[in-house]
């Protein structure tokens, strides 16, 4: 209990500090107030936006591909990480490939992947899928390299074979290198969504925030931020969350405190 004070204490100072700041700059710094709106009238935004509905169907979309890119790429990414963690002579061929690719940004295959698939959901999947793809990968395939031989003897010494193996000693092990991944890729693929649904989108909090700047309603700009801003705040929030429920179950300690 008192650590959930602690944590209410550091959000509300934090996030008030910020609002002052906010209005501050808003009041005394010159800006247009059409162009850099204040706190109430990001507010009074907010209301109309929810109002007419336009903002939880555009939550809903986002959230939709968010959940569909993301569940695939965990499941694609943990299950060749253990593979290729396991074998790690293919690995030696796989690594320079992915190396290559890791780097260039998801949005530098939209006018690929919008000619190859079209406008609408799938293109924003896609660069979801991307984005989250590499860092659950190569954590986990690091995560299967450390895992302690004495493991693995012990197992075959009780009869453990494959695939039991896989799921009863190597993923538990290497639980914590994969919530890492999971945590980084988390906020990785949420990025990439609202940019991915600000080029090739027709709905969604990305398609939004290009909306309220050709209508310039930077009020409702901002309106959208602070909502992204908010909903990438749970989510992380709740995978650290899932992380803490899982390890202790698993058995493991998590080093180290949330940040």
């Amino acid at each position: 209990m008192k650590n959930i004070w602690k944590s209410a204490l550091h959000i509300t100072v934090g996030f008030g500090g910020l609002i002052v700041i906010w209005q501050l700059v808003a009041s005394f710094g010159g800006f247009n107030p059409a162009l850099f709106p204040s706190p109430w009238k990001a507010l009074l935004g907010f209301g109309e936006l929810v109002g007419n509905g336009s903002l939880l169907l555009g939550i809903k979309d986002s959230m939709i591909r968010f959940l569909i890119g993301y569940s695939a790429a965990v499941v694609l990414a943990v299950a060749l990480g253990l593979l290729l963690g396991w074998f790690s002579h293919i690995w030696g061929f796989v690594n320079p490939v992915v190396q290559w690719l890791r780097p260039i940004s998801p949005l530098a295959w939209m006018p690929f992947i919008v000619l190859w698939f079209g406008i609408g959901d799938l293109p924003a999947i896609i660069i979801i899928l991307y984005a989250a793809f590499f860092p659950v990968l190569l954590t986990t395939v690091s995560g299967v390299a450390k895992v302690d031989p004495t493991y693995l003897k012990v197992a075959r010494n009780f009869g453990i074979r494959q695939p039991q193996i896989f799921f009863k000693i190597i993923f538990p092990a290497v639980f914590p290198q994969v919530m890492n991944g999971l945590r980084l890729a988390l906020g990785t693929a949420w990025v990439f969504l609202v940019a991915g649904e600000m080029v090739g989108a027709q709905s969604g909090l990305g398609y939004l925030i290009i909306d309220s700047r050709n209508n310039l309603r930077a009020d409702h700009l901002m309106a959208v931020m602070i909502v992204i801003g908010v909903i990438g705040f749970l989510l992380d929030t709740g995978i650290r969350q899932l992380e803490k429920l899982v390890s202790k179950n698993w058995g493991h300690s998590l080093s180290g405190k949330g940040v």
